[in-house]
């Protein structure tokens, strides 16, 4: 075990079912996963705000701006993919975020086009997002078999509600004391230190213990494309798609309707502000203690289809709630029930379901699912929204009701997606 000593392991052990060999690996990713996440939600309130700031009916646009920025990013990410192993283009995404980030401080500060510097970063936090949690679980899934996954993926990503609980601290803590574009440098050190787990994480996934071996699979090659190839020719990879599409299509709708319920109900954007920080907080709270306590033993006793339903059957019913009672309340319990199933729950066996693809499939087609299906299904949905609130003049609770029968319908895709993993697992495991 290394630098595992043994009374550290058991109390380890009592919490996820890690073997000793498994140990190191599951604490840099847990580590990894929390730095990642924890710069992300220094910077979300922050975002929150901005999009806000400009008036709810300039975000279509930005969510636009965001899906065309996902179209531009996804050949630039396949070349790097094809032309340098795991252990190098990890490291090049964060650096290029965080050369990003400082520039965007550095903007700010300066005071020059405030409102466009904004937008600019709503934008590129958006994408930012998407971009390094996508890479940071093809990693795990590259790493990581699948039967490992279900065992330990709920605690890995307890990681990550860490940094999610201590993110919103941090900004709740001194956005008004230094500024909130100071906090900005912060977020970039965190970014950092995900690069150096990621170097101790590739020296523990080396196939040989020999230093002279390479520490790195080859490079995976193929064309800068490919992760659209791959996907649109396998049924399985392109269910993944719908089930994607159809979670941002109501995680947008819900955006849009806590965009007008809490600007209608708080006047200051400070107010705003740490409303979104405290539901940030409360879902993440929520959340480690699912992940810590039960989403591993949850996967392990059900399987992977049950907790993929999760999320869509608790959407249904929020959006009844919502539909019934399109209050402050109403609006801040569905976002906290709903938030604390996918990242507790759902979103570790959506996670699993990429454990039983090709490594290509696993960096390529995942990062077009994640980033460009996922913003393109809000850039869409945005459009939706607009449409029916503006143009046809419906009401939230309409709206609302509305997405009901489409939840159900993604829940039944959960089902079949969930049967197809558990296929392809056997299979796996019988031709091994």
């Amino acid at each position: 075990m290394g630098a595992i000593r043994e009374k550290s392991f058991r109390a380890l052990a009592r919490l996820v079912d890690v073997r000793p060999e498994e140990a190191r690996a599951l604490l840099w990713a847990f580590a990894y996963f929390f730095s990642l996440l924890c710069a992300y939600y220094v910077l979300r309130p922050i975002r929150d705000e901005m999009g806000i700031a400009g008036g709810t009916r300039a975000l279509p646009w930005l969510f636009t701006g965001t899906f065309a920025a996902m179209l531009a990013s996804v050949p630039l990410f396949g070349w790097v993919v094809k032309n340098f192993p795991r252990s190098r283009f990890i490291p090049y995404v964060y650096a290029f975020f965080i050369v990003n980030l400082l520039g965007f401080w550095a903007l700010l500060e300066s005071g020059l086009g405030t409102v466009h510097v904004a937008r600019a970063f709503f934008i590129w936090t958006s994408v930012f997002n998407l971009f390094v949690v996508s890479v940071f679980w093809s990693f795990m899934a590259d790493i990581f078999t699948n039967a490992q996954g279900k065992r330990l993926f709920g605690f890995i990503a307890a990681g990550g509600t860490a940094g999610t609980i201590v993110g919103p601290l941090i900004t709740v803590k001194f956005a008004v004391v230094v500024g909130p574009a100071n906090l900005m440098p912060v977020s970039a050190a965190l970014l950092a230190f995900a690069v150096y787990c990621v170097g101790r994480l590739a020296l523990l996934a080396r196939p040989h213990p020999d230093p002279d071996q390479p520490d790195d699979p080859p490079v995976i090659g193929g064309g800068i494309l490919a992760g659209i190839a791959e996907t649109v020719k396998s049924p399985y990879l392109l269910g993944i798609s719908l089930f994607m599409a159809l979670f941002t299509t109501t995680a947008t709708v819900l955006y849009f309707e806590q965009a007008e319920i809490v600007r209608n109900a708080f006047a200051s954007s400070g107010e705003r502000t740490r409303v979104f920080a405290a539901i940030d907080l409360a879902v993440s709270t929520l959340t480690i203690l699912t992940q810590i306590f039960l989403t591993g033993r949850i996967m392990r006793r059900f399987g992977v289809t049950p907790v993929l339903m999760v999320l869509p059957l608790v959407t249904a019913a929020g959006f009844a709630l919502l539909a019934a009672a399109p209050t402050i309340a109403a609006l801040i319990a569905f976002q906290i029930v709903r938030r604390t199933s996918d990242y507790a729950v759902t979103r570790p066996a959506r996670e699993v379901l990429y454990t039983v693809v090709t490594r290509e499939q696993k960096y390529k087609a995942k990062n077009f699912i994640d980033t460009v299906v996922y913003r393109g299904g809000d850039a869409a949905s945005g459009w939706l929204y607009e449409g029916l609130a503006r143009g046809l003049g419906l009401k939230i609770a309409t709206i609302a009701l509305l997405c009901v029968p489409l939840a159900l319908l993604w829940a039944g895709l959960a089902f079949a997606l969930g049967r197809a993993q558990d296929r392809r697992a056997r299979l796996a495991a019988n031709s091994a």
